[in-house]
């Protein structure tokens, strides 16, 4: 009986269960993080593309029908990295020959390529803004619209004549995007069609009209920019157009019309300004506000 006292606690003492608990509580859940992060590394290797620029033109060019759209949207998408473009100066030319031998490929290649021309840096090649303008024709509208924001990101007033031309077009989307682009244009003659896109049906259209208007120094959207101060006018708008509720898309019109707000140094719009400064929800619109403010002197 004393032999069989002495053995029974020798294996469940707290010393020699220790280890026992420390299998448990450290070593298994150790071992599967550990696992865990091989296998994450497993597939960003798997995942991993170095591919270079030019490979990716050589996909848009050579590639399968299922391949080219994906190069192509790559190839916009990391030469919006001014690091690549400084490290590839010689891609314009070839990016506008990919963009002039689509004409008659997939749109999804041709709207992707045409972001990528506005997101080149000066100086382009010179047949760089009359294919986008060309483009503006394009049977696809998504195409038409990718190349309106790809010539007001290029900024050459050339496209002003062509882009006012689109602001007679039924797509409300077009409307929208072409207002932005003459926003983004120097000189004045598209000062009138922005004016006019003021009472424009659709309410987005109305509010980048106020915006382009006074980047061009035109205080003629200050009522428009009024109402887009207003948080509750502007959600209520969104949510009639609908859309992803995940981000604060008011905060985002709002801080866009601070900033125009602020670039006219409206001194009518001082109350609600401070109003928002104090008082809106997000921290984002009131450090807009107070940064509008102090530019408003």
């Amino acid at each position: 009986m004393d032999r069989l006292v002495e053995r029974e606690p020798a294996g469940r003492g707290p010393v020699t269960a220790a280890p026992a608990l420390a299998v448990q509580f450290f070593l298994i859940p150790f071992g599967v993080i550990v696992v865990t992060v091989l296998i994450y590394a497993g597939f960003r290797v798997l995942l991993a593309d170095d591919r270079t620029v030019q490979d990716y033109l050589n996909e848009i060019q050579n590639g399968g029908s299922d391949r080219r759209w994906p190069a192509a949207y790559e190839l916009s998408r990391r030469i919006s990295d001014p690091k690549v473009r400084a490290a590839n100066p010689g891609l314009g030319p070839a990016l506008v020959k990919a963009f002039h031998d689509s004409k008659s490929s997939d749109p999804l290649v041709r709207r992707y390529l045409a972001l990528a021309l506005g997101r080149l840096d000066p100086p382009l090649p010179p047949d760089a803004v009359p294919l986008l303008t060309e483009a503006l024709t394009d049977p696809d509208s998504e195409t038409r619209i990718s190349a309106i924001w790809a010539l007001g990101s290029i900024g050459d007033a050339i496209a002003a004549p062509a882009l006012m031309e689109l602001y007679a077009s039924d797509d409300p989307g077009i409307r929208k995007m072409t207002v932005y682009a003459l926003g983004a244009l120097p000189g004045d003659p598209q000062v009138r069609t922005l004016q006019t896109a003021l009472g424009d049906p659709a309410t987005d259209v109305k509010w980048n009209a106020a915006v382009a208007l006074a980047r061009h120094g035109k205080r003629d959207g200050l009522p428009v920019l009024r109402d887009m101060l207003d948080r509750a006018h502007v959600e209520r708008h969104l949510q009639k157009a609908g859309g992803s509720s995940d981000e604060d898309r008011a905060g985002e019109v709002m801080i866009s019309s601070l900033r125009a707000v602020a670039s006219l140094k409206a001194g009518t719009l001082r109350e609600p300004v401070l109003s928002l400064s104090r008082q809106d929800p997000s921290m984002r619109v009131r450090q807009a506000a107070l940064e509008a403010l102090k530019m408003m002197g």
